[in-house]
């Protein structure tokens, strides 16, 4: 009894706690504050950790926050997809404001070779972000506190630190993840708090708050720059080039506190090895901080410093100290940990307190860190002019906007390019003005280019917290190779425009666009909605001296719904718009088949769904969600798995179905009712792990090839290492096509790169004809398989199309939509949706 008597008694404390903490609770005890300076309570009504602030209450205190205070400046970068402000707050002395301009100029210097420069004299930029995960919130409910310390704060010791010091702080990474799980947990909040953890408020709904709109991780984003949110803080990053760069996140609910570095040996070989040493150094700083208010923590183990797409490992290959920290999550208000009652406010005060760790370590070592970043830039340019690679040169001869959206990437992260001077052959592949570009390698920082380009397949290591490849060309499905001069480069590309397009004149016979840009199937789509008919040709030919290659588009101008003028200005029209250049012809005589063949099969509007919900990964179906909305204008209905067997299927003329967090995605009674659409005339679509579910609900019959791996002399302690080397985390392999199966439509070349992240291996098909995507015998291009895995992938399919029905059946094993950034095998997707029904 007198047992139970006590749990109360702290369960007691702990709620207590949670619910009445002040910013005292926070903030350091021997400092004064300004009284002027509003405390965030004044402005959003509560104390900082009894609600979870929602983004609009964030944004209204930070902008307070600087109207009040002479050591803050405010700016919105631009906007999330939801239309929410992208803020950044300068923090630094007046007298640094009225100079800002100049300190920025000057930090630049560091990396530009100024030797004049003495780096004792020099501000640090100290960058911090918070709660890139919307789930994550201790960060950026902290950076309520940490602002107003920043504002507030009196005495000698915070204005010579500010005096010395530029802060960036960006008080939430993901602004509409943070308001959809704020709304979450305060919704489901009693006045008695409750720690249990089955309680509802810590078990978000689907998709749930870690991502954006889209429901993309924007913590892979930071290389790849896709996403508006990201844009923005890349576009600061490379303004300031900071020295330090912190992001804060949250872990599994039994864990304590990580912060970097982490694995030794899963560091990036890019990396430089002092960046480690910095970063350790600094790490004492944050172990000291946590000591003192006896919070557990722990270091190098679990996270890398790999993948340069994430915010702690991107800094580290341009000259700057990324740094992780991961708290354990409350994931509400209050519940139940192996560590004891976790309170969202304690996960607060740990992200304070290591904010203001980072900045003490900052202060200290400010002249090594400056020394360290001027030193990288001044070995950058030597490592440029030893480098026999003088340059790259990248493009695709039938498809400059694709071409472009690369170059886009380059250009957002100051990397300098080149136009190609003219049409020239380089390694058996023709690289076209207009089309290509040049990337000299002697230039600000070729590591980064480097951690774009290359290919890399023998690691230290076997386990990764990421993906271990992501080589750009191969993503865009781009020819690229190394130049040994520049006499192939044009003018530096200074006036970045997108590819122009257009139709060259009337017709009153027909028009005519190739498969294989970017944004043909915006265009196609764009003409079926409009009612027109249009045809693909299932053969090459060639018109009036041009040559015409499989999947050409065909838009006859008679028995069309409109004239043939205003024909013509509305494929213009959205020529235009796509960048894609539609030629008018005035026969249908060919060299191969005639327009007027049989081979030129009509094409249907789609009317396309998508399975989400409870099942389905979000990540997977928010990158085919996203590519439809924001890069194709191809309207897709979300139909959730919850209310699946209600919807009347009959209107959709597609149905994808994304990889699954299980193979059970739907029941039998679902299986059965898209049987008996599909039957009906149906393509049903599946991706990644849907190929257990196809198999078990007979939908194919799969052959699937499976490891015999048993562990020999493996000791426990060994085991995760043993099952971890076997996950292909995320790589790249080459693949054969059959260019004439309308799977591969709009591919030049007759070899593709996939990335993969799964273990399904299939066995090809008897008839070769059936087989139109294979890897080849030797498929690794760049990133980690184990052996045993190697010998599965050789010549097995990534793809399996079957007739059932009038319907068909389409899986890819492959995620062709990878984050976005993998644009090079988008078109396998848009050609199973527009030509489905000639496989």
């Amino acid at each position: 009894m007198r047992l139970i008597c006590s749990l109360l008694f702290v369960f007691f404390c702990f709620t207590l706690t949670a619910q009445n903490v002040t910013l005292d609770y926070y903030l350091p005890d021997d400092v004064t504050y300004d009284q002027n300076i509003p405390k965030p309570s004044e402005i959003i009504g509560h104390e900082v950790g009894e609600w979870h602030v929602t983004h609009d209450k964030l944004m209204f205190y930070m902008q307070q926050l600087a109207a009040s205070s002479d050591r803050i400046t405010i700016e919105n970068r631009g906007e999330t997809f939801e239309g929410r402000p992208i803020l950044l707050l300068t923090i630094t002395t007046p007298e640094n404001h009225q100079n800002i301009e100049n300190i920025r100029q000057q930090h630049i210097g560091l990396s530009e070779g100024n030797t004049g420069l003495n780096t004792s004299e020099i501000p640090i930029i100290v960058y911090q972000g918070f709660s890139i995960h919307g789930n994550e919130p201790s960060g950026s409910n902290a950076s309520l506190a940490y602002a107003y310390y920043l504002a507030a704060a009196q005495g000698p010791e915070i204005e010579a630190m500010l005096d010395n010091m530029v802060v960036l702080l960006d008080p939430c990474f993901n602004p509409d993840g943070l308001q959809r799980f704020a709304y979450w947990a305060n919704v489901n909040k009693s006045k008695n708090l409750n720690p249990d953890n089955n309680e509802r408020e810590y078990h978000e709904v689907w998709p749930g708050g870690r991502t954006n709109h889209y429901w993309f991780d924007m913590n892979r984003d930071w290389l790849p720059v896709q996403l508006p949110e990201s844009r923005a803080r890349i576009e600061t990053f490379h303004k300031w080039l900071p020295n330090i760069l912190t992001d804060h996140h949250e872990m599994g609910t039994n864990s304590t506190f990580f912060f970097q570095p982490g694995e030794p040996s899963r560091v990036n070989p890019l990396t430089p090895k002092i960046n480690q040493e910095l970063t350790k150094e600094i790490g004492t700083y944050h172990a000291k901080a946590l000591d003192k208010i006896g919070s557990l923590y722990y270091s190098e183990e679990n996270y890398d410093d790999y993948y340069y797409g994430k915010g702690s490992t991107f800094p580290d290959v341009n000259g700057s100290i990324g740094i992780l920290f991961e708290q354990g999550s409350s994931r509400g208000h209050i519940q139940e940990s192996e560590n004891g009652i976790l309170t969202f406010p304690f996960t607060i005060r740990n992200q304070f307190t290591t904010a203001m760790s980072t900045i003490e370590a900052a202060k200290n070592m400010r002249t090594k860190i400056l020394d360290y970043q001027q030193k990288f830039y001044g070995d950058m340019r030597n490592e440029a002019a030893k480098s026999k690679t003088k340059a790259i040169v990248f493009g695709d001869s039938k498809d400059a906007y694709k071409t472009w959206h690369l170059a886009e990437i380059l250009n957002r992260h100051k990397i300098k390019f080149h136009e190609l001077a003219s049409d020239t052959k380089i390694g058996g592949e023709t690289y076209k003005k207009g089309y290509s570009y040049v990337v000299p390698m002697n230039q600000k920082n070729p590591r980064l280019i480097n951690a774009m380009f290359e290919k890399r397949t023998t690691f230290q290591d076997s386990l990764f917290y990421d993906i271990s490849a992501w080589t750009f060309p191969l993503a865009f499905n781009l020819d690229y190779a190394n130049l040994t001069s520049l006499s192939n480069a044009g003018d530096e590309v200074i006036d970045f425009k997108p590819p122009s397009g257009g139709v060259d004149k009337q017709s009153n016979y027909a028009y005519l666009f190739e498969w294989n840009e970017y944004y043909s199937p915006k265009v196609l789509n764009k003409i079926l909605e409009k009612g027109l008919r249009a045809k693909t040709a299932k053969s090459p030919f060639t018109l009036e001296g041009k040559d015409y290659d499989y999947g050409t588009i065909m838009i006859p101008v008679h028995n069309q719904e409109m004239n043939p003028k205003e024909l013509h200005g509305f494929l213009n029209e959205i020529a235009k718009e796509s960048g894609i250049k539609i030629t008018a012809v005035s026969t249908g005589l060919t060299q191969g088949i005639d327009l007027g063949s049989n081979d030129f099969d009509p094409i249907e509007k789609q009317k396309v769904a998508i399975l989400v919900g409870d099942g389905i990964r979000p990540y997977d179906a928010g990158e085919i969600w996203h590519l439809f909305d924001t890069r194709y204008d191809i309207k897709i209905t979300k139909i959730d798995t919850r209310y699946f067997n209600t919807v009347d299927l009959t209107e959709y003329s597609d149905l994808i179905i994304p990889s699954g967090w299980r193979s059970s995605i739907l029941d039998k009674k679902g299986a059965e009712k898209i049987k008996s659409w599909v039957k009906s005339g149906g393509t049903i679509i599946g991706y990644r792990n849907t190929a257990n579910w196809f198999k078990k609900h007979e939908f194919l019959k799969l052959q699937m090839k499976e490891d015999t791996l048993v562990a020999k002399n493996i000791p426990f302690d060994r085991k995760r290492d043993f099952s971890g080397a076997q996950v292909t985390g995320g790589a790249i392999f080459e693949a054969k096509l059959d260019r004439s199966h309308p799977i591969n439509y709009g591919y030049k070349n007759d070899k593709l790169a996939l990335f993969r992240n799964t273990n399904i291996y299939l066995k090809p098909e008897k008839n070769s004809y059936d087989n139109p995507i294979q890897y080849t015998n030797d498929p690794l291009l760049s990133g980690y398989i184990s052996e045993e895995n190697e010998e599965l992938i050789k010549n097995s399919v990534p793809f399996k199309v079957k007739r059932m029905g009038k319907g068909r059946v389409v899986l890819f094993t492959d995620n062709t939509n990878f984050r976005a950034f993998w644009y090079g095998t988008n078109k396998l997707l848009m050609n199973a949706i527009f030509f489905g029904q000639m496989m």
